[in-house]
């Protein structure tokens, strides 16, 4: 009675002084030894060297690796150049076009405004979007006049749909139709990047009237749907959807390197796209974008599928939130139990070989995908993007690897897989 009489007394008193229990809360990104977090420095050692025999071979023109594990940074380097004009020297805090991995941003955004209750992922998006009502199949196609006839669709495109690349929806001047690269084409929309005075709204609702590939749900298909779920948020949200990323995951992470758009203060600090010619590397001409739309032209088209630029450690703070469950330094973005939702297969058996299923924002990979070797854990989740970026997170062995390039045109890069599996067998614990 004496014990519980004090533990009460202690009670009082630790509220009426107006206090209250800690909260754990992860720490920030930081650096630590590799032998603190059980990484052998050897074998680190030994990608360092891989990405600089990589740049001397002209594999690429440079890069900005980084390692994380237990939420240390113990491997963040810079090799080669920048920019093949002014030789500048690539460095560890250089921008990068971040492309599709700008597709896991959209998704995470999708889902905090989803744990709100605003929506369910079966909702269709003509509910939100009225123009995507009724959506049609492409049937026959003549290439003579480039015309083309449609039938209806079996059933309307859903918000997991666009998510999971099941929409039927194509991806224009990278798809793999056609077919398709030229309807687009022809009906103005922007598929990628854009330095013209176009708003996401605008593309996304000529999108809307445009055939599909197949019935929504049938197949898994690259598509734009993630640029039809960023002016989704705008639509849920009420303000426009760099001003949603910036206020709600951006800022709040400290991942203030991350834009559509560059400040001019941040300008010099974008990585030129470079291609090889004649055993040169070289600026990659503009073709149907103009590689330097990060910081010039209108400045409204904001992609949700491929428009955000970033730096090798905002995108590593961004996956280390989902490492930690939702949470970086007292922020919650998402809840463990959604992410949980997130990771799994998502599109049947429609996405690859089997070593790897597709969740609601990343390819995900699978025990057959371990069995491979040099993929990670069962849950390692990945993606990448359209200038030679990449990017993994093993949630088992609070694993992240980064590999920042930037090029365009045939190269015979060898990184992206030497990288991850060397990253894998630096394990030292």
């Amino acid at each position: 009675m004496k014990k519980l009489t004090t533990l009460l007394l202690s009670l009082f008193c630790f509220v009426s002084i107006g206090q209250t229990p800690s909260v754990k809360k992860s720490a920030p990104l930081q650096s630590a030894t590799s032998s603190e977090v059980g990484m052998s420095q050897e074998r680190l050692n030994k990608i360092a060297n891989m990405l600089e025999q990589a740049v001397d071979e002209k594999q690429i023109p440079g890069v900005v690796a980084l390692i994380a594990k237990d939420g240390k940074i113990v491997f963040h380097e810079a090799f080669g150049m920048a920019d093949n004009r002014s030789k500048k020297a690539m460095e560890k805090n250089t921008i990068f076009r971040i492309a599709s991995q700008t597709k896991a941003i959209t998704s995470t955004a999708v889902m905090m405004l989803w744990e709100e209750g605003k929506f369910k992922l079966d909702d269709p998006i003509s509910k939100y979007i009225p123009e995507f009502k009724d959506p049609q199949i492409l049937d026959s196609y003549s290439i003579l006049n480039d015309t083309y006839t449609t039938r209806p669709a079996k059933n309307e495109i859903t918000i997991r749909h666009l998510l999971t690349h099941t929409s039927g929806l194509g991806y224009g001047v990278i798809d793999g139709d056609e077919r398709f690269k030229k309807i687009y084409k022809k009906a103005g929309i922007t598929d990628l990047f854009t330095t013209e005075d176009i708003s996401i709204e605008s593309s996304v609702k000529k999108l809307a009237q445009l055939p599909l590939h197949h019935n929504p749900g049938d197949a898994y298909y690259y598509s734009e749907g993630l640029d039809v779920l960023g002016y989704f948020i705008e639509v849920i949200s009420g303000i426009t959807f760099d001003e949603f990323l910036r206020t709600r995951i951006f800022d709040p992470l400290g991942m203030d390197d991350t834009y559509f758009y560059l400040p001019k203060d941040k300008h010099d600090r974008l990585v030129t796209v470079q291609q090889i010619n004649n055993g040169k590397w070289e600026k990659y001409p503009t073709t149907f974008y103009d590689t330097d739309y990060p910081k010039k032209g209108a400045q409204k088209f904001f992609s949700g599928g491929a428009g955000l630029s970033s730096t090798a450690k905002d995108y590593a703070t961004f996956l280390q939130m989902y490492l930690n469950g939702g949470e970086l330094n007292g922020t919650r973005i998402l809840s463990r139990t959604t992410i949980e939702s997130m990771m799994q297969n998502q599109s049947k058996d429609f996405f690859g070989d089997g070593t790897r299923h597709y969740g609601l924002a990343f390819g995900v990979v699978t025990p057959k995908g371990v069995a491979a070797g040099g993929w990670g854990s069962n849950g390692t989740f990945d993606w990448g993007g359209y200038f030679n970026t990449q990017y993994f997170a093993d949630p088992e062995e609070q694993v992240i690897g980064i590999l920042m390039k930037q090029t365009q045109g045939e190269v015979s890069d060898e990184t992206r897989w030497k990288f991850r599996q060397m990253v894998f067998a630096a394990i030292d614990d």
